[in-house]
């Protein structure tokens, strides 16, 4: 890749995180990271500049050095973090697709929230997924609409997606339960209990390279814990073989503005192993 190349990968990663950070409602740009220069002569940053830098030069210097192979910083699946994988991995589909699998389970009435629901919410998004983002249920936008994240939240979480340079035909987007509980009061044991064996199908089906679990029932369902979910962001989990990172749901951002530094600092996380991973292709 040349110069010029280089230069526009670098500005559009900044523009991208400057327009999620502007989303999630940060009056000044997240920078944890001190940029290197890999190819000057003595690899040494001009600390005599550094201090005269626009935030938006920092922001640029700090996206050059995540998209750099070395992410000072970063967790990597290399660094541990699967202590919770229970070694079992998910096997084969039942089902040959999503559809299929969807038209076989959508008048499902395995538990009292099949005769209260509006619509079944199955899930969206590309049946071949790299990324697939798992919440705890359909609110009353989704009831109605038959879709999960569609409303308040949903357009953050697409918000979100876009500072990553996707969009919700690029990842898969579903929930624990495929039916909204009254009054969107939390999931019942028995409830989730009832609907993971559909979310682990469709996750068959997926073969996700990863996972993001959205909010503490959705982490705690997924990873079988009640440890909290401050505790269990910052490293990565494994979900039958599949790596798992856990993060606050966007229901949470709007309600307390403290959750969304964190929130894209798990998203840079992510996206950090998502380009390793590629790059080892």
């Amino acid at each position: 890749m040349g110069y010029d190349e280089d230069v526009r990968e670098i500005f559009d990663l900044a523009r991208r995180a400057f327009c999620c950070q502007a989303d999630l409602g940060h009056k000044e740009i997240i920078l944890e990271a001190h940029y290197t220069n890999p190819n000057s002569p003595d690899n040494r940053p001009d600390s005599s500049v550094d201090g005269d830098q626009s935030p938006f030069d920092r922001m640029l210097m700090a996206a050059a050095h995540e998209s750099s192979a070395d992410r000072d910083g970063q967790i990597s699946l290399l660094e541990g973090g699967d202590d919770d994988d229970d070694g079992d991995d998910l096997g084969e589909p039942e089902y040959s697709s999503l559809d299929e699998h969807r038209r076989a389970i959508c008048k499902c009435q395995k538990c009292p929230l099949g005769k209260t629901r509006t619509k079944f919410v199955y899930g969206v998004g590309n049946p071949k997924a790299d990324i697939i983002f798992i919440g705890e249920a359909p609110g009353r936008d989704e009831d109605m609409q038959g879709e999960p994240f569609v409303g308040r939240a949903g357009k953050l979480l697409d918000k979100i997606l876009a500072a990553m340079g996707f969009s919700r035909d690029d990842v898969y987007i579903a929930n624990i339960l495929k039916c909204r509980p009254p009054e969107n009061r939390d999931p019942q044991p028995d409830e989730m209990k009832a609907c993971m064996p559909y979310l682990l199908e469709q996750i068959r089906l997926i073969q996700p390279k990863f996972m993001v679990a959205l909010g503490r029932i959705a982490a705690h369902a997924l990873l079988d814990t009640t440890i909290p979910l401050g505790k269990l962001r910052g490293k990565w989990h494994k979900f039958h073989g599949v790596p798992l990172l856990v993060t606050y749901h966007p229901a949470a951002l709007l309600r307390a503005a403290q959750y969304k530094r964190p929130t894209w600092e798990d998203m840079q996380v992510l996206m950090a192993e998502y380009e390793r991973v590629n790059q080892n292709k």
